[in-house]
């Protein structure tokens, strides 16, 4: 069988990042684009026909101490992403450090454009996709100095518009906003090391203006002039039932490549699923998107935990040295049926801080060697006195994530119980396979990194003993 020098160059790159080399550095025009699979439009794969289950988190922005580059921290988070066999990071195009229209609006700056740059040959060499994020400002008030404010868009300093109503409206303003975007693609335009590009972060958020009609002009738009590359938009955090039915209209854009949702642990939030255990509120948000049927792929693409209604980092994190929030939010959305592992947020504050990036290589472990587009997966749950246990029905195997009932953030974290070793528990998947099954089954314990077979009789098997969980492969005879 004849292989393409691009199945090549993609297959050596899965192979040195899974053994935790790096990359020589290729050429943009060597690797295959990311694209919604043909074969299941519900997961994404290469243009090559190579399977690929986005692994990683949000790094949008970084700071450094005074005398250092922002982005020598970036970079020296994708060093520690790409040894933990980590794909894919979400960046800001609009954070301080590299916006390239930071002095004028209309004006921009390619010495910006070379630190983005940078931060792409990195990804690049180390086979990592990059979620490029346009914007993410809410407000143009010329005074203001905060985080969601860009106010050299106003009128009074030279902008196209009076307010955020207007300058979603006006047609002064969406021109420039095109222009923008082609000056961007004569940067880093066709280039298969981003994933995609997201038109604003969490847009219903702006202050005032009909951001819906806006994302439905813009983004014919995007796909016109990055048409090799995902266009998406992204919508704040459903934590409320208001926000339902904008995630549904969200969902069913016409050119949103993916039916992207946000959700956190918010003791503040409106919804109770919002303050249970981590891996339930990770996998109903992916679970409402699946049930608008968007035929496209579904992504948890911002989670973690905050205090309430988003007023800052959640103060338990401290106690999480162990990381079971990070493993929550990677292992849930995917075995809810998502096309990737939950993207988590406070990638500073959380996982750096308490050195948890070995968790993205546990994942890649779980899920490594599946082709989900030729399994045609089917989530779904089996009851249990003790787990919840979540299953992917595929057409030649069947993947398995329990998880301990009895172990949340509460528990380990708040009440400081430490999980329970669950020796020989029995576990029922005749349901779930349609039949008996009696044969091999392979597990694998993301928390110790261990690998093991076990026998299956009539569709049950005992677990060898574990700690909050556990993964399966169960072939199908």
């Amino acid at each position: 069988m004849t292989i393409s020098r691009r199945s090549f160059l993609a297959t050596a790159a899965a192979t040195a990042v899974a053994a935790g080399g790096l990359l020589p550095t290729f050429a943009a025009d060597d690797l295959p684009f990311v694209r919604v699979s043909p074969r299941d439009p519900r997961y994404l794969e290469l243009s090559d026909g190579t399977p690929f289950i986005p692994n990683g988190l949000n790094m949008v922005t970084a700071w450094a101490p005074r005398g250092q580059r922002p982005v020598d921290q970036t970079l020296a988070w994708i060093d520690k992403l790409a040894a933990n066999r980590g794909n894919f990071f979400r960046l800001w195009l609009s954070a301080p450090p590299w916006d390239v229209e930071n002095t004028k609006s209309g004006q921009y700056d390619p010495e910006q454009s070379k630190i983005i740059s940078t931060i792409l040959a990195a990804a690049r060499k180390r086979g990592i996709r990059v979620k490029l994020t346009l914007e993410h400002f809410r407000s143009i008030v010329p005074t203001s100095k905060s985080w969601s404010n860009k106010g050299l868009h106003h009128t009074t300093v030279g902008g196209p518009a009076k307010d955020m109503a207007d300058f979603l409206a006006n047609p002064t303003s969406r021109k420039q906003f095109i222009a923008k975007l082609e000056w961007l693609h004569t940067q880093f335009g066709d280039d298969p090391t981003v994933f995609g590009l997201e038109l604003w972060n969490e847009m219903n958020a702006v202050g005032g203006g009909d951001y819906m009609t806006w994302t439905r002009v813009m983004l014919p738009e995007l796909h016109r002039i990055f048409p090799k590359n995902l266009c998406m938009q992204s919508l704040g955090s459903f934590d409320h039932d208001a926000v339902r039915k904008t995630y549904r209209e969200h969902a069913l854009l016409p050119g949103n490549d993916l039916a992207q949702v946000h959700r956190y642990l918010d003791l503040g939030a409106a919804l109770d699923v919002c303050h249970g255990p981590v891996d339930i509120l990770a996998a109903e948000a992916v679970r409402e998107m699946l049930a608008t049927n968007p035929g496209r792929p579904v992504m948890l693409a911002e989670s973690g935990a905050v205090e309430p209604k988003h007023s800052g980092p959640f103060k338990l994190y401290a106690a999480d040295k162990s990381g079971i929030i990070l493993h929550d939010v990677l292992f849930a959305p995917f075995f809810a049926g998502a096309a990737a592992c939950g993207q988590c947020w406070h990638w500073d504050q959380y996982v750096d801080k308490n050195n948890l990036w070995w968790h993205f290589s546990r994942f890649a472990a779980a899920v490594e060697g599946i082709d989900p587009p030729s399994q045609k997966f089917q989530p779904g749950m089996t009851d249990h006195h003790r787990l919840r246990i979540y299953t992917l029905h595929g057409i030649s195997q069947t993947l398995v994530w329990c998880r301990d009932t009895q172990n949340t953030w509460q528990t380990e974290l708040a009440d400081q119980k430490a999980p329970e070793e669950l020796k020989a528990v029995e576990i029922d998947l005749s349901s779930t396979l349609g039949r008996t099954f009696a044969g091999e089954a392979h597990v694998y314990d993301p928390w110790t990194d261990k690998k093991a077979t076990i026998r299956a009789a009539g569709g049950k098997c005992t677990l060898p003993a574990f700690s909050r969980s556990m993964v399966l492969r169960i072939p199908h005879a």
